[in-house]
This record gives C-alpha cells, structure tokens and sequence, in this order.
C-alpha cells in the first residue's frame, strides 16, 4: 500500500482511489497497528508536496484507526528517482524554457543585445541562433535550448545584458503564428469614420494656414547676413549609438596614442623579385597545399626574421621592466564592416608559407562571419596591417597595445627607378614601422625595417639565413 500511495503523489494524479481513502474503520477486523499507521503517516507527509487531498488523510489518521485495504492486483512497491537534465544556459519551468544569455568570455563581463533572430511566434529548434550579442571584440549568437515557439521576449535590443540573464521564453506545445503583413491589416479595416475625421482635419489647416505662413515672411533676418554660414538643418542629420566594437578600439587606439612615444619611420621596397616568386609557384603551390600564394605570407616570414635579428622590437615595457618575448606571434589586421579585428598567428617562426597562407584565409572567414573568438585575437608580438588592399599609398599606423610596434604595408604602384644606371619601371611599395621610441631607438627601427625590405627584394635571403 505504501508504494502504491508513493506511485500516485510522485506521478501527481489525482487518483478517485486516493481522494476518496479513508480513515475511518471499514472493517472492524482490520486494524493497522499504531507503527505501520505512524509510518504511512510519514510516507504521505513526505510525497504530498503538491497533493492538498492527501494532506487531508494526514491529518485525518490516528494510530488506531483502519483503512479499507480492498485487494488490488496494482499495489506494488515501486521506488521513483527520476532526475530530469536540462541544456546549458536555461531553466525548465514545465513547458516554458528560459533563453539565458551563455558566458561570454573570461575577460568580458557584459555585453549589448545587437538583435533578436526571431520574433514572438516564431518557431526555433535545438542550438538556432535568436539573438546576437554584440561584445567588445565579437559577436555571440545565442542559441535555443530546445525546440518550440518564441512565446515572449525579455529583454529589449540595445540592451546591455550579463551571463544569466534571461531574454527570451520558450513554449515548448505552442504552434507558431503567421505574421501578417501591416498593410493588410489596415485594409482590411476600411471604416468611413475616420475618412470623414480626416476630412475635417484636413480643412482646418488650409484655413490656419493662410496667416501662419504670412507671419515669418515679414521679417526676413537671413536677407541682412548673407555672410553668415548656413548650417544645414537638424532634420538632414542622423545620430547612431556606437556598437561595442567600435567603441573598444576607439579606446584602445586612443589609449595607444596617449601612453607611446609613436614615431614612424618609412622606406620603399621593390616587390619584383617576390612578384616573380608567386607568378612562378602559384599554380604549383595551389596544387599541392590547396591554398593560394599570396604576398602576406612572404611579409610575415619577412617580419619573422627581422624580429629575429631586432629582438627589442619584440619586447614590450611593462612598468619599470622590459620582458623580452622568446616568441612570435604576428597579429594581422582585418578590416570588416563592423569594425577591426586583429587575428593572431602564433608561433609563425615555426610556420611555412602554406601554413601562414592558410591561417590567414581562415582569419579573413571568420572575421567576415563574425565567428572569431577571444582567444584567437588575444596576445601577439607585432602587428602587421595592410592598408594597400584598399589603395593607401602611405600611412602611420598606430600600436596595438601591449605591443611596441606595427607595420605598415601599402598598395603596390608602378614608379620609375634607377636600376644599374637605367631608368625602368618597377613596382614599388610604401612600407612603414610604427614604434615606441621609449623602448626602440630610431637606430633598431631603421635596421628592422631595413631586414624587411632586403629579404622582399631577395626572398633567397631566406633560405640561406643570410
């Protein structure tokens, strides 16, 4: 009998077999004694947490009373320990499920609500993005839990929102609604009422109309001060608050340039020789590694073995202590059109060309599908950007803290040179260091960019460390 009770309040039915038990003496001859009725007692107590009819029984029972104990092929004793598991970043209340914002990153501690995916009476199913949100360095999609309808949303889009908090309800019975167009909502209310209104309306204004418009022609201030600059007016403007990207690397930037020394120093490189190098390998290289040869990967390993002979420039101040990096890590600007992001290559002493090239194309992927995460921007020891891929012909870049200096690559442009006392045409490149003049002398600077210049001009500089 006890386990069939326990049975009936863990599945929470309401069983007419429970609501209608009692207590009272059916059969004189079949008396329970005191310990089994005190033990019931508990059994009941324990498992009608949401049973208001079995709290009733409790209360009822004495130690001498009898219960109807009708012979029942279902009693049996059955012990229920069900644990329910739930997805990351939600919480099941029944049918409702919970869209909870999931952690960000370990050093980001909010972030903004860019947009919701989805609308209320959309259906979602398992891991379909609904919501974007936007942090200082990328975008995160936040995926439903489980499969259903969008019954609610929490949470509003500009929003600044932390880890845990709820934005969106879930309902996993309710069918999704059809959303109607606005414009067939309103035809399908053609009332006469408001055309009348609007009638009327319309009248009144001509007639007011009439002095209003007489009244500002009289003084004519604009006609005495022709010389005065006229501004265009308030309704042509737009105003549009900054994303979490944009404002980090207006921080960061501006930061850089009120802690550094920046100074900038330029040279010019001739990119024959490694133009020759790609347009004679390229469909080999394509074949055999699956990527194209590209001229960043002949910067990088340039960049790589500059650092190598200029170790200073791969240093970085930190208080009153220098920390020498026994590493490379090449960080290459991306441009995208939410802002800039700065992958990072680690280890690209120990990479070929083939390995640089690929990394760099799965970079530019996931910066244009917004997919690059935290860990794969933190760090480097150099940055590398690469402005000519938009027609910069010259440029100073700005540091990328904690880093001490930045190259600058430039468009490629065809210029008459002095070769072997002939002039002929070359094409030529604007390449230019930015570096902390509190770590790095102009000495080192010049000798850095110099390295880079010479192994471009002789990529064979490579392959005999000379």
């Amino acid at each position: 009998m006890f386990g069939f009770i326990r049975r009936r309040v863990a599945s929470g039915s309401s069983s007419p077999l429970l609501q209608g038990l009692s207590f009272q003496k059916v059969r004189s001859n079949q008396l329970l004694p005191s310990r089994f009725s005190s033990v019931l007692e508990k059994e009941i107590l324990y498992l009608s947490g949401g049973c208001q009819s079995l709290r009733n029984i409790c209360h009822s029972s004495s130690s001498g009373c009898g219960i109807n104990l009708r012979p029942m092929r279902e009693l049996y004793f059955q012990e229920i320990a069900g644990q329910t598991w739930r997805r990351s970043f939600s919480s099941d209340n029944g049918d409702l499920v919970d869209v909870v914002v999931p952690p960000l990153a370990e050093s980001i501690s909010d972030g903004t609500l860019a947009n919701f995916l989805k609308k209320p009476g959309d259906s979602v199913k398992v891991d379909e993005p609904i919501a974007q949100i936007e942090t200082d360095k990328v975008t995160i999609d936040v995926t439903s839990p489980e499969s259903g309808v969008i019954q609610k949303l929490l949470a509003n889009e500009g929003d600044t929102v932390e880890p845990g908090n709820k934005i969106a309800i879930i309902s996993r019975s309710a069918e999704a609604t059809t959303h109607v167009a606005p414009s067939e909502s309103v035809s399908e209310k053609p009332a006469p009422h408001p055309t009348q209104k609007t009638k009327e309306e319309m009248k009144a204004p001509k007639v007011e109309a009439a002095p209003t418009t007489e009244k500002p022609k009289a003084p004519s201030p604009p006609q005495h001060s022709p010389t005065e600059p006229q501004l265009p007016p308030k309704e042509r403007e737009r105003r549009v608050p900054m994303t979490r990207l944009r404002k980090r690397v207006a921080t960061r930037l501006k930061d850089s340039q009120n802690t550094f020394a920046l100074l900038t120093t330029f040279n010019e490189v001739d990119m024959t020789n490694l133009m020759k190098l790609r347009a004679d390998y390229k469909d080999v290289f394509v074949e055999k590694h699956g990527v194209k040869l590209g001229l960043m990967s002949g910067f990088v390993k340039a960049a790589v073995n500059a650092l190598q002979h200029q170790p200073i420039v791969n240093a970085v101040i930190d208080g009153d202590d220098i920390i020498y990096r026994d590493y490379i890590d090449i960080s290459v600007a991306v441009g995208t059109s939410k802002g800039l992001v700065v992958p990072v290559i680690r280890n690209a002493d120990k990479l070929n060309f083939a390995e640089i090239e690929k990394e760099i194309n799965n970079f530019a992927k996931k910066a244009n599908n917004g997919t690059l995460s935290i860990d794969e921007m933190a760090g480097g020891t150099l940055t590398i950007s690469n402005g000519g891929v938009y027609g910069s012909l010259l440029s100073t870049p700005i540091i990328n803290p904690p880093q001490s200096a930045i190259l600058g690559m430039h468009s490629i442009v065809t210029r008459p040179m002095v070769v072997g006392g002939e002039v002929v045409p070359r094409p030529m490149m604007y390449v230019a260091l930015t570096y902390d003049h509190r770590l790095i002398d102009g000495r080192e600077a010049v000798f850095f960019l110099r390295r880079i210049k010479d192994v471009i001009e002789d990529p064979r500089r490579l392959l005999l460390d000379i």
